[in-house]
């Protein structure tokens, strides 16, 4: 199958969007970018065409089911590894202004050297930890989405993301099939760090491959100036309700 072609069928079908042949060019040579970046480092377990192209490229384009991002100017992805979903929606929606954040330099390298293989403008690779980044005043609460996808627990994914969300914006983490209790312990969190609480979504991935949920928070408060707290502390002591 040739899974350039499927990829237009699915988002068209399932996802209600666009892509030209451009863009349908642009994932094969990004698939091939992160075949080859693999052979050096490892970026990702999955490397068979079929499944880069359903669980990392369609799986990273179901935000635009439930977001609509021709309102959506600025994405930050916190913990892209291979740049998932930060890379496929800027392909998708050009006009977003795109930082890639991830705290492993060789990631990093392999991020800028797709971005100028791929032609794509308005992306910014960022060396560092989300705690430190998002307490600089260029990226805090500025982006109207941040989104992280099987970088932490809820509850820490919360204090790493919504530090860079204007108020109004949204916080997305893309998750597994099973949420529930997740969600339910980032709820204190969440509140604290100025959202409301999460809205979960399912479904199913194409060709069988998996349920998915997108995890959206709105944020309606500034977060507080403690918050994030220092690098490591989040994922060693998550913030709850006590």
């Amino acid at each position: 199958m040739n899974y350039r072609e499927w990829l237009g069928e699915a988002a068209r079908e399932r996802l209600r969007m666009q892509l030209n042949g451009e863009q349908l060019d642009l994932f094969y040579r990004y698939y091939h970018l992160l075949v080859e970046g693999n052979k050096k480092m490892n970026l990702t377990a999955i490397t068979d065409e079929k499944e880069v192209f359903v669980k990392h490229f369609f799986d990273s384009l179901t935000l635009a089911s439930h977001l609509s991002f021709a309102e959506v100017d600025s994405l930050i992805d916190v913990g892209t590894g291979a740049g998932f979903p930060g890379i496929p929606l800027k392909i998708a929606y050009p006009h977003l202004r795109l930082v890639l954040l991830d705290s492993l330099n060789k990631r990093v390298t392999f991020m800028k050297e797709s971005v100028a293989e791929l032609g794509l403008r308005g992306v910014e690779c960022v060396h560092g930890r989300a705690e430190e980044a998002a307490r600089k005043p260029m990226f805090r609460e500025s982006f109207d989405v941040a989104t992280a996808r099987a970088v932490a627990r809820l509850n820490v994914l919360a204090e790493y993301c919504l530090p860079f969300v204007r108020v109004g914006g949204r916080f997305v983490a893309l998750k597994g099939a099973d949420v529930e209790e997740e969600v339910e312990q980032a709820r204190p969190g969440v509140r604290t760090l100025g959202g409301k609480a999460p809205d979960s979504i399912s479904l199913s991935l194409p060709e069988q491959m998996g349920e998915r949920h997108l995890i959206v928070v709105t944020k309606e408060r500034p977060t507080p100036k403690a918050y994030p707290r220092k690098a490591g502390t989040p994922a060693r002591n998550p913030l709850h309700s006590s």
